[in-house]
């Protein structure tokens, strides 16, 4: 069974090295084309460009929890931050509250999300949403560090 086995993977093998264009150049439409797939790379063209969502917190949800978020930009003052992050559809993912807190060396923004209360038997769809929110600080951001409250 061994010398079998052993006889069936050596020719398969040798009839893979001498299919037609192996080692050579294609010159006809039906010969077959390899490529090198680490130098291969894949984009997708005239992908959308997602703009996030403007969302104001709203309270009073159920079971509120620390969201991260993805990206802080400050005004062109210095007086507030524009945060935005990855979420769910309303009424399933609701923000809540944002926390900030100032030192002289780092601002901490956290980010609640909820459930809306009348939405204990309602249904949402799976699917990512782009959202933003904006905050003022009591002071210019100036060299402080922004740093996200849900990852600590």
């Amino acid at each position: 069974m061994t010398a079998t086995l052993a006889t069936g993977s050596l020719f398969f093998a040798l009839a893979c090295g001498n299919a037609p264009g192996a080692g050579t150049t294609s010159t006809s439409p039906d010969d077959p084309v390899t490529a090198d797939v680490s130098s291969t790379s894949v984009t997708s063209p005239g992908a959308p460009v997602v703009a996030p969502s403007p969302t104001r917190p709203k309270g009073h949800t159920v079971d509120p929890r620390k969201v991260r978020w993805e990206k802080a930009r400050p005004s062109r003052d210095g007086r507030r931050l524009t945060i935005t992050w990855w979420s769910g559809v309303e009424p399933c993912n609701v923000l809540d509250r944002v926390k900030v807190r100032e030192t002289s060396r780092r601002v901490t923004v956290t980010l609640y999300e909820g459930q809306a209360p009348n939405a204990r038997n309602v249904a949402c769809i799976e699917i990512a949403v782009l959202k933003s929110t904006t905050v003022k600080l009591k002071k210019p951001l100036g060299h402080r560090k922004i740093v996200d409250g849900a990852k600590s």
